[in-house]
């Protein structure tokens, strides 16, 4: 990992995609409604433990707009600059 940083180099590319989308006016591939959804895990699994493993349902932090939004063109298909295709 030390050759090629955190997480086998994974963490030096998401930051590199990110860094690139902001510069070219790409939508990233994460938006606030994901990272809500990513953080609310933690929290909601405390919940459910302390609540002898009770199921709780995760919040729709985007009000059902996840069901019409447009796929993200995380393969690059449309251009970018970061040189990598798949």
């Amino acid at each position: 990992a030390k050759q090629v940083g955190g997480h086998g180099g994974m963490d030096f590319l998401m930051n590199w995609r990110l860094i690139d989308c902001l510069r070219n006016g790409l939508p990233v591939d994460m938006d606030v409604y994901d990272t809500a959804a990513w953080s609310i895990i933690g929290p909601l699994s405390e919940w459910s433990v302390a609540n002898r493993s009770s199921a709780i349902d995760i919040p729709d932090f985007t009000s059902g707009s996840w069901k019409t939004n447009t796929p993200v063109d995380v393969a690059l298909k449309e251009g970018g600059t970061t040189g990598i295709r798949l």
